[in-house]
């Protein structure tokens, strides 16, 4: 149960006071719906209403805040001309200008004869001072809520500044008084106040330096969001190792006869992780290992060897695919090494209905399926493995921890292999896999090509097309990657259909279309044409970025290229270059390009090892991009930022494993209080692992 400390955090934005239906609804796609989201709303930008000098020596191009005189107002003439108010103090007379003004109503905010507090921005017209259309217009009792420094809040359309800072204001006032979750020594070797205090100094900044992620009052929030993390990880991976595991121990028979069956030797990072695999196979805790292999090296291989492991112990082994053209693909890959060996291999798919489905679903049940290949259908309530083993889940990132842990459920002691072909930068490791061991590909199988990588502005396109036209004619497979299309009424869809059709025009029936929203089937049988078939030049969005293998496509074209992140630039090129033949990837770009678009291009043309790109990725565009999903299964943080914070995220992962050896219920009256700081990052799904102590 969350803590009732923290219910009026979790109430609905709409009970605030002045928020109606209207509001609600932006501020809930703008932060969030309830009001802890407007509390971790930070201010980017401030405005300082502090300084207020006289008339007289007041200096233009500020903002400034003054006391007045209201002297007299002078109605506009016409339409085009401003309404004016001359105002004035003892040093001399200045104006305020509104255009399109309603005269009752500055009458009644600015009668003439009485005093005013105004603050806005300071201008000269020849030698009159003026402010145009001031931000506060109040009574002298009001003077010192204006002169401070106002919070300026990141916006979308429809929200307004005003209505927001008050809506936050009102958020902040909710804000309760907690106990202390920090380590008392760590808080004052850092010098940080209190969270409470902290939460509020940075809604309240009073220079430049503390909007930037390095102020102290955002390093403190920023550690107690890592120490939240940290700590829900650590109590995830005490409940799974905890979890009795199995000793999963093959002789090694059907290893050894597919050593022999492979048509190319391991490299030694493979044969390494391989080891390490079935060393945490043998041991009685469960296994929880992910493998992280750069684009191209071999994992597919690498899970099959613990998959032989599982069946020579007389078990089975699953492989869940994040998408149906993955798990095809593997299917594709595994179905002749099975057949070989004489394994029984079935894939389970969305896609298998009536008769065929329920065959399958026996088979698996049984025991009569060895291997079974599947997309999330895997984990449905429905499926009953007869003694599931082992559990290869395929790029990871793009499922959840609790569909880790349904696939987990469904045999005893269920061994966990993860991979995941996206090189994840250390930082970003240790927040959303600090629960596994890990195994690192790096190595490239031998006779693959490196990539020469070639950037091209748009305005360049025929030339690129007659390029394509020439390579078809020699015989080549070409991909064409579709932009992710923005701040358009476009959608990628229509990006990539557009193109399709120009280019059909041009190469008839040799070109294909991919996309996101084809059904499995349709997008097969297209791949299968791209493959085998009469189709050479396959126009695609995105869903080609994982996994597809066509060795005989040696080009590929993405445009936009300025549009995407580093990681899936490198993911995209990763689809060329997997067979013996020289590969080309052309990075076509629309000019001009920003200092970040510029880095990101420049790192694409001269590398091509993806943890390298990966550490560039994280630096360039900050975590919550880097995986380049946002349903990524990767945390998202409100505070940290892992480019700037990643030191304390080693102190906190420290500090989360010496609470585990000291209390690890959460029972002394700090661990209450961490259970307080997990609620409140909303990690709820770690308290429920803790054991009642």
């Amino acid at each position: 149960m969350r803590p009732e400390i923290l219910f009026p955090l979790f109430t609905p934005v709409s009970t605030l006071q002045g928020v109606g239906p209207r509001l609600s609804t932006l501020y809930e796609k703008l932060a969030g719906g309830r009001v802890l989201d407007l509390c971790w709303h930070l201010p980017v930008g401030m405005v300082d209403r502090r300084y207020s000098p006289t008339i007289a020596d007041a200096i233009s191009d500020r903002v400034a805040t003054l006391k007045i005189t209201v002297s007299r107002h002078i109605p506009s003439p016409n339409r085009r001309s401003p309404y004016r108010v001359i105002c004035h103090d003892h040093t001399g007379e200045m104006t305020l200008i509104f255009f399109h003004a309603r005269g009752d109503y500055l009458m009644k905010l600015l009668p003439v004869g009485e005093e005013r507090i105004i603050s806005g921005k300071l201008e000269r017209f020849g030698d009159v001072l003026q402010m145009a259309h001031p931000d506060h217009m109040v009574p002298l009792n009001e003077e010192e809520d204006v002169k401070t420094v106002e919070p300026v809040y990141p916006l979308s359309a429809g929200v307004t500044l005003k209505p927001l800072s008050k809506a936050i204001k009102a958020s902040l006032a909710l804000v309760p008084a907690v106990p202390e979750w920090l380590d008392n020594s760590l808080k004052e070797q850092e010098n940080w106040l209190d969270w409470h205090s902290c939460l509020k100094k940075v809604h309240h900044p009073q220079s430049e330096d503390e909007l930037t992620a390095f102020s102290p009052y955002r390093k403190r929030l920023a550690y107690d969001e890592l120490l939240a993390n940290q700590l829900a990880i650590s109590l995830v991976r005490e409940q799974q190792t905890a979890a009795k595991g199995r000793v999963i121990k093959g002789d090694g028979s059907l290893r050894e006869r597919m050593l022999d069956i492979l048509p190319f030797k391991l490299t030694g990072s493979q044969d390494q992780s391989i080891r390490e695999i079935i060393a945490d196979m043998e041991s009685s805790n469960r296994m929880l290992r992910l493998v992280q292999g750069d684009v191209g090296s071999g994992k597919t291989a690498v899970a099959l060897f613990p998959m032989l492991a599982a069946i020579e112990s007389g078990s089975q082994a699953a492989l869940m695919a994040p998408t149906e053209i993955l798990a095809r693909q593997h299917y594709k890959t595994l179905q002749p090494f099975a057949e070989k060996l004489g394994i029984s291999i079935v894939i389970l798919t969305g896609r298998d209905k009536g008769k065929a489905r329920k065959a399958i679903l026996e088979s698996i049940a049984d025991g009569a399926t060895q291997m079974v290949i599947g997309t999330h259908a895997l984990f449905q309530d429905e499926i009953d493995f007869s003694d599931l083993a082992l559990a290869v889940i395929d790029e990871q990132h793009r499922f959840g921890v609790h569909q880790r842990l349904s696939l987990a459920r469904k045999g005893a002691g269920v061994d966990m292999l993860v991979m995941t072909a996206t090189p994840i930068p250390r930082t970003l490791m240790l927040t959303a896999y600090g629960d596994m061991a890990v195994s690192r590909l790096t190595e490239k199988p031998a006779g693959r090509q490196p990539v020469d990588t070639r950037t091209v502005s748009v305005e360049r396109i025929d030339d690129v097309i007659n390029g394509v036209a020439r390579s078809l004619d020699q015989g080549t497979k070409v991909y064409w990657v579709c932009p992710l299309v923005e701040d358009s009424d476009k959608s990628d869809l229509a990006a990539a259909e557009e193109r399709y059709r120009e280019l059909s025009e041009r190469f008839g029936d040799r070109v294909g279309l991919v996309h996101g929203r084809m059904k499995g089937a349709e997008k097969d049988a297209v791949m299968e044409k791209f493959a085998k078939g009469n189709v050479d030049l396959l126009i695609a969005t995105t869903v080609i970025e994982v996994g597809v293998d066509v060795p005989q496509a040696t080009i590929m074209v993405i445009e936009h290229a300025e549009r995407f992140g580093l990681a899936q630039l490198h993911q995209l090129r990763g689809r060329i270059g997997r067979g013996s033949e020289k590969s080309t990837c052309i990075l076509m770009y629309q000019g001009p390009l920003g200092e970040t678009s510029k880095a990101r291009l420049k790192i694409m043309r001269e590398s091509d090892d993806g943890f390298v790109i990966a550490e560039e990725d994280l630096r360039l565009r900050g975590a919550g991009e880097v995986l380049g999903t946002r349903q990524s299964g990767l945390p998202e943080f409100k505070v940290a930022d892992l480019a700037c914070h990643g030191e304390l995220l080693a102190t906190a992962r420290n500090d989360a494993k010496l609470i585990m050896d000291k209390d690890p219920t959460l029972q002394t009256p700090r661990g209450q209080a961490l259970r307080i700081l997990l609620y409140l990052f909303e990690r709820d799904t770690a308290v429920k692992y803790l054991k009642s102590g």
